[in-house]
């Protein structure tokens, strides 16, 4: 028996709902990165980390590979990017009357 689609929207949407899980899709929109390089860049437990990527790779969002010794982790697809630009650009259209708040999303345009 399927999952009917909304309950699997449910779910995409409960798996964006932990900080430092947008905050690692955010990181690797702009490429691959070493767990390593997650870790310096977050600032979390090795624990946490591992937890909210298991997550994120549990539900299709990123995927996984060894080069080397390094663990690396990318965005599953393009798609995972335009989802956080959605999200960008819904925030400036709803926070007009939170001002700290929508100068923060505002400078913060490029710097994922």
């Amino acid at each position: 028996m399927s999952v009917p689609l909304y309950q699997a929207k449910a779910e995409l949407f409960r798996t964006l709902g932990h900080p430092v899980r947008i905050r690692v899709l955010e990181l690797l929109q702009s490429g691959p990165k070493p767990v390593r390089d997650l870790l310096a860049i977050i600032e979390v437990e090795a624990s946490n980390l591992s937890q909210q990527l298991a997550v994120l790779r549990r539900a299709g969002m990123v995927t996984s590979y060894r080069d080397g010794p390094l663990v690396m982790y990318a965005l599953s697809t393009p798609d995972v990017a335009d989802l956080l630009a959605a999200g960008r650009r819904i925030l400036g259209a709803v926070l007009t009357d939170r001002g700290a708040l929508l100068e923060e999303l505002r400078a913060d345009g490029r710097d994922r």
